[in-house]
Protein backbone atom coordinates (compact mmCIF):
# COMPACT_ATOMS: atom_id res chain seq x y z
CA UNK A 1 0.00 0.00 0.00
CA UNK A 2 1.30 3.42 -0.65
CA UNK A 3 3.01 4.93 2.19
CA UNK A 4 1.06 8.40 2.79
CA UNK A 5 -2.13 9.00 2.30
CA UNK A 6 -3.18 11.18 -1.11
CA UNK A 7 -4.31 13.90 1.53
CA UNK A 8 -1.00 13.91 3.26
CA UNK A 9 0.68 13.68 0.17
CA UNK A 10 -0.72 17.21 -1.27
CA UNK A 11 -0.82 18.53 2.22
CA UNK A 12 3.12 18.61 2.07
CA UNK A 13 3.27 20.34 -1.16
CA UNK A 14 2.86 17.87 -4.19
CA UNK A 15 1.36 18.08 -7.17
CA UNK A 16 -0.22 14.36 -8.30
CA UNK A 17 -0.79 12.71 -11.82
CA UNK A 18 -3.64 10.70 -12.33
CA UNK A 19 -3.92 8.24 -15.45
CA UNK A 20 -5.70 8.57 -18.59
CA UNK A 21 -8.68 7.10 -20.63
CA UNK A 22 -9.67 3.61 -19.64
CA UNK A 23 -12.73 3.04 -22.09
CA UNK A 24 -11.50 3.97 -25.29
CA UNK A 25 -7.93 1.59 -24.32
CA UNK A 26 -9.99 -1.17 -24.01
CA UNK A 27 -11.51 -1.03 -27.06
CA UNK A 28 -8.29 -0.64 -28.69
CA UNK A 29 -7.47 -4.21 -26.89
CA UNK A 30 -10.54 -5.99 -28.57
CA UNK A 31 -13.38 -4.90 -26.26
CA UNK A 32 -16.30 -5.33 -28.43
CA UNK A 33 -19.55 -3.04 -28.35
CA UNK A 34 -22.02 -4.87 -26.19
CA UNK A 35 -19.57 -6.74 -24.14
CA UNK A 36 -18.79 -5.60 -20.30
CA UNK A 37 -15.96 -3.94 -19.42
CA UNK A 38 -15.62 -5.48 -15.75
CA UNK A 39 -15.86 -9.00 -16.73
CA UNK A 40 -12.42 -8.72 -18.92
CA UNK A 41 -11.08 -8.22 -15.56
CA UNK A 42 -11.96 -12.22 -15.40
CA UNK A 43 -11.64 -13.15 -18.97
CA UNK A 44 -8.55 -10.96 -20.19
CA UNK A 45 -6.77 -9.96 -17.21
CA UNK A 46 -2.81 -9.71 -19.05
CA UNK A 47 -5.00 -7.02 -21.31
CA UNK A 48 -6.47 -4.64 -18.55
CA UNK A 49 -3.02 -4.99 -16.69
CA UNK A 50 -1.30 -3.99 -19.76
CA UNK A 51 -3.14 -0.88 -19.37
CA UNK A 52 -3.09 -0.14 -15.80
CA UNK A 53 0.59 -0.91 -16.41
CA UNK A 54 1.08 1.86 -19.19
CA UNK A 55 -0.02 4.64 -17.19
CA UNK A 56 2.43 3.70 -14.45
CA UNK A 57 5.80 3.60 -16.72
CA UNK A 58 4.17 7.07 -18.42
CA UNK A 59 4.80 8.38 -14.25
CA UNK A 60 1.40 8.07 -12.95
CA UNK A 61 1.40 8.75 -9.19
CA UNK A 62 -1.74 6.78 -9.28
CA UNK A 63 -3.73 4.19 -11.69
CA UNK A 64 -7.52 3.87 -11.33
CA UNK A 65 -9.30 0.62 -12.01
CA UNK A 66 -11.68 -1.51 -14.60
CA UNK A 67 -14.73 -0.89 -12.41
CA UNK A 68 -16.30 2.03 -13.52
CA UNK A 69 -19.67 0.74 -14.43
CA UNK A 70 -19.44 -2.48 -11.11
CA UNK A 71 -22.22 -1.90 -9.32
CA UNK A 72 -25.07 -4.81 -9.82
CA UNK A 73 -27.33 -2.18 -11.34
CA UNK A 74 -25.20 -1.69 -14.68
CA UNK A 75 -23.91 -5.52 -14.39
CA UNK A 76 -27.19 -6.41 -14.54
CA UNK A 77 -27.09 -5.45 -18.51
CA UNK A 78 -24.89 -8.36 -18.73
CA UNK A 79 -26.63 -10.78 -16.62
CA UNK A 80 -24.03 -10.28 -14.00
CA UNK A 81 -24.96 -9.16 -11.08
CA UNK A 82 -24.69 -11.79 -8.81
CA UNK A 83 -20.32 -11.31 -9.41
CA UNK A 84 -19.89 -7.77 -8.16
CA UNK A 85 -17.83 -9.19 -5.24
CA UNK A 86 -15.88 -11.11 -7.57
CA UNK A 87 -15.59 -8.35 -10.45
CA UNK A 88 -14.78 -5.55 -8.02
CA UNK A 89 -12.06 -7.37 -6.15
CA UNK A 90 -10.12 -8.69 -9.65
CA UNK A 91 -10.80 -4.97 -11.01
CA UNK A 92 -8.92 -3.65 -7.59
CA UNK A 93 -6.00 -6.48 -7.63
CA UNK A 94 -5.26 -5.81 -11.43
CA UNK A 95 -4.41 -2.08 -10.60
CA UNK A 96 -2.87 -3.01 -7.43
CA UNK A 97 -0.41 -5.05 -9.04
CA UNK A 98 0.61 -2.68 -11.83
CA UNK A 99 0.73 0.13 -8.98
CA UNK A 100 2.93 -1.93 -6.72
CA UNK A 101 3.52 -0.55 -3.08
CA UNK A 102 4.33 2.77 -4.12
CA UNK A 103 2.01 4.13 -6.15
CA UNK A 104 -1.81 4.64 -5.34
CA UNK A 105 -4.95 2.87 -6.65
CA UNK A 106 -7.65 4.98 -6.43
CA UNK A 107 -10.68 2.82 -7.55
CA UNK A 108 -13.74 3.77 -10.14
CA UNK A 109 -17.00 3.88 -8.82
CA UNK A 110 -19.41 5.86 -11.81
CA UNK A 111 -22.56 6.01 -11.93
CA UNK A 112 -25.57 3.00 -11.93
CA UNK A 113 -27.57 4.89 -14.84
CA UNK A 114 -30.56 5.05 -12.59
CA UNK A 115 -32.42 7.91 -11.06
CA UNK A 116 -34.78 8.81 -7.81
CA UNK A 117 -36.58 11.71 -10.20
CA UNK A 118 -37.51 8.90 -12.16
CA UNK A 119 -39.00 6.77 -9.40
CA UNK A 120 -36.84 3.85 -10.68
CA UNK A 121 -34.57 3.53 -7.54
CA UNK A 122 -34.41 4.82 -4.03
CA UNK A 123 -31.43 6.39 -1.88
CA UNK A 124 -31.09 3.32 0.13
CA UNK A 125 -30.94 1.25 -3.10
CA UNK A 126 -28.11 3.48 -3.96
CA UNK A 127 -26.57 3.20 -0.58
CA UNK A 128 -26.77 -0.87 -1.00
CA UNK A 129 -25.13 -1.21 -4.04
CA UNK A 130 -22.64 1.24 -3.81
CA UNK A 131 -21.87 -0.50 -0.35
CA UNK A 132 -21.37 -4.19 -2.09
CA UNK A 133 -18.73 -2.64 -4.85
CA UNK A 134 -16.83 0.02 -2.34
CA UNK A 135 -16.48 -3.11 -0.02
CA UNK A 136 -15.19 -5.21 -3.03
CA UNK A 137 -12.64 -2.62 -4.18
CA UNK A 138 -11.42 -2.31 -0.76
CA UNK A 139 -10.93 -5.79 -0.55
CA UNK A 140 -9.00 -6.10 -3.79
CA UNK A 141 -6.65 -3.41 -2.60
CA UNK A 142 -7.96 -0.02 -3.33
CA UNK A 143 -6.25 2.51 -1.63
CA UNK A 144 -9.31 5.26 -2.36
CA UNK A 145 -11.93 4.81 -3.88
CA UNK A 146 -13.21 7.22 -7.15
CA UNK A 147 -17.00 8.24 -6.91
CA UNK A 148 -16.47 9.87 -10.40
CA UNK A 149 -18.72 11.10 -13.57
CA UNK A 150 -21.48 11.78 -11.22
CA UNK A 151 -24.52 14.34 -11.98
CA UNK A 152 -27.21 13.79 -9.35
CA UNK A 153 -25.94 14.82 -5.71
CA UNK A 154 -28.27 12.42 -3.93
CA UNK A 155 -26.62 9.31 -6.01
CA UNK A 156 -22.74 11.29 -5.25
CA UNK A 157 -23.90 11.50 -1.70
CA UNK A 158 -24.75 7.81 -1.29
CA UNK A 159 -21.67 6.38 -2.89
CA UNK A 160 -19.50 8.83 -0.69
CA UNK A 161 -20.85 7.73 2.49
CA UNK A 162 -21.38 4.11 1.48
CA UNK A 163 -17.19 4.25 0.49
CA UNK A 164 -16.48 6.16 4.22
CA UNK A 165 -19.04 3.41 6.30
CA UNK A 166 -17.49 0.35 4.71
CA UNK A 167 -14.08 0.52 4.17
CA UNK A 168 -11.18 2.68 5.25
CA UNK A 169 -10.24 4.18 2.25
CA UNK A 170 -10.01 7.40 0.82
CA UNK A 171 -12.75 9.04 -0.77
CA UNK A 172 -12.55 10.96 -3.89
CA UNK A 173 -16.10 12.61 -5.57
CA UNK A 174 -15.79 14.16 -9.39
CA UNK A 175 -18.95 15.14 -11.36
CA UNK A 176 -19.17 15.72 -14.98
CA UNK A 177 -20.44 19.28 -16.02
CA UNK A 178 -21.30 21.02 -19.00
CA UNK A 179 -21.30 24.71 -20.67
CA UNK A 180 -24.62 26.25 -20.04
CA UNK A 181 -25.86 28.72 -23.08
CA UNK A 182 -25.95 31.61 -20.44
CA UNK A 183 -22.19 30.10 -19.92
CA UNK A 184 -22.23 28.53 -16.41
CA UNK A 185 -21.24 25.00 -15.78
CA UNK A 186 -24.10 22.65 -14.42
CA UNK A 187 -24.30 18.93 -14.26
CA UNK A 188 -26.86 17.39 -16.58
CA UNK A 189 -29.57 17.55 -13.45
CA UNK A 190 -28.63 20.83 -12.88
CA UNK A 191 -25.84 21.01 -10.60
CA UNK A 192 -23.14 23.96 -10.46
CA UNK A 193 -20.14 23.18 -9.23
CA UNK A 194 -20.37 25.00 -6.03
CA UNK A 195 -23.72 22.98 -4.99
CA UNK A 196 -21.56 19.82 -5.93
CA UNK A 197 -18.28 20.28 -3.97
CA UNK A 198 -20.16 21.18 -0.67
CA UNK A 199 -22.89 18.18 -0.94
CA UNK A 200 -18.98 15.82 -1.74
CA UNK A 201 -17.29 17.17 1.42
CA UNK A 202 -20.75 17.18 3.43
CA UNK A 203 -20.67 13.81 2.51
CA UNK A 204 -17.22 12.84 3.77
CA UNK A 205 -15.24 12.83 0.62
CA UNK A 206 -11.44 13.76 1.16
CA UNK A 207 -11.02 14.83 -2.13
CA UNK A 208 -13.56 16.36 -4.73
CA UNK A 209 -13.34 17.34 -8.19
CA UNK A 210 -14.31 17.20 -11.99
CA UNK A 211 -13.81 14.92 -14.84
CA UNK A 212 -14.74 14.22 -18.43
CA UNK A 213 -17.15 15.95 -20.58
CA UNK A 214 -14.56 19.08 -21.15
CA UNK A 215 -10.92 19.94 -22.07
CA UNK A 216 -8.53 21.50 -19.36
CA UNK A 217 -9.25 25.18 -20.59
CA UNK A 218 -12.90 24.54 -19.45
CA UNK A 219 -11.62 22.48 -16.33
CA UNK A 220 -9.46 25.50 -14.93
CA UNK A 221 -12.57 27.56 -15.02
CA UNK A 222 -14.52 24.76 -12.96
CA UNK A 223 -11.82 24.19 -10.50
CA UNK A 224 -11.65 28.00 -9.78
CA UNK A 225 -15.65 27.46 -8.42
CA UNK A 226 -15.05 24.04 -6.75
CA UNK A 227 -12.00 26.07 -4.90
CA UNK A 228 -14.53 29.05 -3.52
CA UNK A 229 -16.71 26.46 -2.47
CA UNK A 230 -14.45 24.20 -0.56
CA UNK A 231 -11.30 26.30 0.09
CA UNK A 232 -9.46 23.32 2.12
CA UNK A 233 -10.01 20.48 0.12
CA UNK A 234 -7.81 18.72 -2.63
CA UNK A 235 -8.84 18.77 -6.17
CA UNK A 236 -8.97 16.24 -8.76
CA UNK A 237 -9.03 17.12 -12.38
CA UNK A 238 -9.39 14.31 -15.25
CA UNK A 239 -9.65 16.24 -18.59
CA UNK A 240 -10.54 15.19 -21.56
CA UNK A 241 -8.21 15.56 -24.53
CA UNK A 242 -10.76 18.55 -26.10
CA UNK A 243 -14.33 18.46 -26.80
CA UNK A 244 -14.53 15.61 -29.64
CA UNK A 245 -16.01 16.18 -33.01
CA UNK A 246 -17.42 13.17 -34.64
CA UNK A 247 -15.74 12.01 -37.93
CA UNK A 248 -16.88 8.52 -39.72
CA UNK A 249 -18.87 7.93 -36.86
CA UNK A 250 -15.44 7.97 -34.49
CA UNK A 251 -14.87 10.55 -31.45
CA UNK A 252 -11.62 12.45 -32.42
CA UNK A 253 -10.11 14.58 -29.71
CA UNK A 254 -8.02 17.48 -30.69
CA UNK A 255 -5.89 17.87 -27.76
CA UNK A 256 -2.43 16.76 -28.10
CA UNK A 257 -0.06 15.89 -24.90
CA UNK A 258 1.62 19.10 -25.19
CA UNK A 259 -1.84 21.01 -25.49
CA UNK A 260 -2.48 19.25 -22.49
CA UNK A 261 0.37 19.58 -20.62
CA UNK A 262 0.68 23.83 -21.64
CA UNK A 263 -2.25 24.57 -19.28
CA UNK A 264 -1.00 22.24 -16.32
CA UNK A 265 0.73 25.39 -14.43
CA UNK A 266 -2.82 27.62 -14.79
CA UNK A 267 -4.87 24.24 -13.72
CA UNK A 268 -2.29 24.43 -10.62
CA UNK A 269 -2.81 28.15 -10.03
CA UNK A 270 -6.55 28.04 -9.93
CA UNK A 271 -6.51 25.03 -7.68
CA UNK A 272 -6.31 21.52 -8.84
CA UNK A 273 -3.72 18.87 -6.89
CA UNK A 274 -4.28 16.06 -9.00
CA UNK A 275 -4.18 16.27 -12.88
CA UNK A 276 -5.18 13.20 -14.82
CA UNK A 277 -7.04 12.63 -17.86
CA UNK A 278 -10.28 11.01 -19.43
CA UNK A 279 -11.71 10.49 -22.80
CA UNK A 280 -9.13 10.74 -25.19
CA UNK A 281 -6.21 10.83 -23.18
CA UNK A 282 -3.49 8.50 -23.62
CA UNK A 283 -0.02 7.01 -21.82
CA UNK A 284 1.44 10.13 -23.92
CA UNK A 285 -0.96 12.45 -22.38
CA UNK A 286 0.29 10.99 -18.83
CA UNK A 287 3.39 11.01 -19.75
CA UNK A 288 3.32 14.81 -20.99
CA UNK A 289 1.74 16.30 -17.84
CA UNK A 290 4.32 14.23 -15.60
CA UNK A 291 6.53 16.46 -17.36
CA UNK A 292 4.82 19.82 -16.98
CA UNK A 293 4.42 18.94 -13.04
CA UNK A 294 7.57 17.91 -12.07
CA UNK A 295 8.40 21.28 -14.30
CA UNK A 296 6.48 23.14 -11.49
CA UNK A 297 8.71 22.73 -8.83
CA UNK A 298 12.31 23.65 -11.02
Amino acid sequence: MAKQTLVDAIKSGRVLVSDGAWGTFLQKKGLQAGECPELWCVTHREQVLEIARSYIDAGADMIETDSFGGTRFKLQHYGLEARVAELNAAAAAISREAAGPDRWVIASIGPTGRMTAMGDVTEDDFFEAFKEQTAALAAGGADALCVETMSALDEAAAAVRAAREQTACEVLCTFTFEKTLQGTYRTMMGVSPADAARCAVEAGAHIIGANCGNGMAQMIEIVRELRAAAPQTPILVHANAGLPTNVGGVDIFPETPADMAGRVAELVAAGATIIGGCCGTTPAHIAALRQAVDALSH
